[in-house]
């Protein structure tokens, strides 16, 4: 591990799994657990980065995939790096293209050199082997990059899940060898699709690689959140406590306090950027679908204790910007949903530091169920 990276865990809740912990990279520390807003192609669509940094996000995550396509990881580095690239001077954690293995099946091969991509974009071919998926990273120059890791859907037969999870590992280990920046450390990544055996398994011989961090990847794929919580509460144990371990992908607001409650530290999800597109915001009382006709001549914002930019407009305003085609629409609820998910976390710290988490995610269950003011 190296001097600028570190991970202290500050306090355990002894009825549950859940954590609060201080990670520290080259490029700041993050409270934890923490949401990483996802920047697949170095922005959050719709938002600078300045509107991020008013979200009160700590980190973001970006693709190595995607970046490697365009604009190229030799344009990044000759412009100074990531971070540099995208005006963000907060934490940044690339995804190393696993996924895309399976988000982008019908353009992909993979064996055991790699993976070969025919690009989504113009048809030429990408290939990403553990050591250019590591390279790429390094050039980007993030503070956390993840090993390249073999993604299938689910649910599968146990040899494909068997075979993708060995070879993941096989990759890891590729990964480590070829990783050479002082400044950037290495996540391995827990394979084994719904399998409890493999995920430990899994889990213990990475353990033994001794990475900086974990990461359980896999899920989040199309199987039932009760499938995934079962995966976790098995794997999460296996990891070690003095290590960041991060949910890969997951998820909505009620998946954020499972995986809490269960030992995750880190979370990523396109979801409140995705649905803040289309014209939908989580409140505390459900999501509020702001196209519906109910909220035309409604002057309330979306939540009167949010300092958001869209809480500082009435819902009736919301949804005519949306019904109108204006591209405010899509900005304003992107940075509402993100800031909703960080004023969550936030109150998820506090909660764990307190001794109060259980009750916390009570009332929150509660609230969502209820539905009061949002339409859950």
């Amino acid at each position: 591990m190296t001097s600028n990276f570190s991970f202290q865990l500050l306090h355990a809740d002894p009825r549950c799994g859940a954590r609060r912990g201080l990670l520290v990279t080259p490029h700041g520390a993050v409270d934890t657990p923490a949401f990483m807003p996802v920047g697949t192609a170095a922005t959050v669509k719709g938002l600078t980065a300045r509107a991020i940094s008013e979200t009160a996000t700590q980190m973001l995550l970006a693709n190595t995939y995607h970046l490697a396509l365009r604009p190229g990881e030799d344009v990044i580095r000759d412009l100074g790096g990531l971070h540099r690239f995208m005006g963000w001077d907060g934490p940044i954690l690339t995804d190393s293209g696993g996924f895309q293995i399976f988000s982008l099946a019908q353009n992909s091969r993979v064996s055991e050199r790699g993976v070969v991509f025919r690009s989504h974009i113009d048809g030429r071919l990408l290939e990403l082997t553990p050591e250019r998926a590591t390279g790429i990273q390094e050039a980007l120059g993030s503070d956390i990059a993840m090993v390249l890791d073999h993604v299938v859907s689910l649910p599968c037969q146990r040899d494909v899940a068997r075979d993708a999870c060995e070879r993941s590992i096989r990759w890891a280990d590729r990964c480590r060898s070829a990783a050479t920046r002082s400044d950037q450390v290495l996540f391995a990544i827990v394979q084994g699709g719904l399998d409890e055996q493999l995920r430990v398994q899994c889990a213990r011989r990475l353990v033994a690689l001794d990475f900086p961090g974990y990461a359980i990847g896999g899920l989040s794929v199309g199987e039932p959140q009760g499938q995934m919580l079962r995966i976790l509460d098995v794997t999460c144990p296996e990891l070690p406590s003095n290590r960041p371990r991060y949910l890969m992908g997951v998820g909505t607001p009620q998946d954020l306090l499972e995986g809490i409650q269960r030992g995750v530290d880190l979370f990523d999800c396109v979801l409140p950027t995705r649905n803040g597109r289309n014209a939908l915001a989580f409140t505390d009382f459900g999501p509020l679908k702001l196209r519906n006709l109910k909220h035309q001549r409604d002057g309330r914002p979306i939540d009167s204790t949010c300092p958001c930019p869209a809480c500082q407009h009435s819902r009736g305003y919301l949804r005519h910007l949306f019904m109108a085609g204006e591209m405010l629409g899509p900005i304003l609820l992107s940075a509402h949903n993100i800031v909703y998910y960080q004023r969550l976390l936030a109150e998820v710290r506090a909660a764990i530091q307190a001794g109060g988490f259980a009750e916390l995610v009570r009332a929150k269950q509660d609230q969502w169920r209820l539905g009061q003011d949002g339409e859950g």
